[in-house]
């Protein structure tokens, strides 16, 4: 059996161009790919939440959220819409957006009421949900800033949606944690 070796480096990009899914090749420095970096840099940011929580509901919506993340930028690197069609994990439904209003509402019923704007804070899973949670919503404006043509609906629906719940873990984790909320 032989199995080919794949290197991490290509060199393709050398010149300060990337490639998207149709094969298009644009600056780094394009909107689009500005805006699934940022969708990255969430992911990484996730991850990193992960790394330092240590409650289990928290950690596997954050992993089912990597793995739509993955989805969703895949989705944004292919201006023809075309990748959905061949590559099945690469689906952003409304039932996704759903299962993250479910979430939603779940850790909400646990809080108590919101009544004033929160600080950023608390315990380390908290603050780093607060700080994934800014990552999403530059993530969401650098999605505005393309244009609704240039993504599904649901795509921008699941990034609103995903700073909510973002925010609410993040009151979650710290109600969790025994860590005070700081009211502004």
């Amino acid at each position: 059996m032989i199995i080919d070796v794949v290197k991490i480096y290509t060199r393709t990009g050398d010149a300060g161009d990337t490639a998207l899914f149709d094969g298009t090749r644009v600056s780094k420095s394009d909107p689009r790919v500005d805006a699934y970096g940022h969708v990255d840099e969430l992911n990484a940011w996730l991850g990193l939440v992960i790394a330092n929580a240590t409650d289990r509901d928290l950690t596997e919506k954050l992993l089912q959220i990597q793995r739509d993340l993955f989805a969703l930028g895949a989705r944004l690197a292919d201006p023809r819409h075309r990748i959905a069609e061949r590559v099945s994990k690469a689906a952003i439904s409304p039932a996704d957006v759903s299962r993250l209003e479910g979430w939603i509402d779940a850790f909400d019923a646990e809080l108590p009421r919101l009544r004033r704007f929160v600080l950023a804070g608390g315990s380390q899973a908290g603050a780093l949900l607060h700080v994934a949670r800014t990552v999403c919503r530059r993530a969401e404006r650098a999605m505005v800033d393309l244009g609704d043509a240039a993504y599904e609906n649901e795509l921008l629906q699941y990034m609103n949606r995903l700073s909510d719940l973002l925010f609410t873990m993040a009151r979650a984790a710290n109600r969790r944690a025994g860590a005070p909320e700081v009211e502004w």
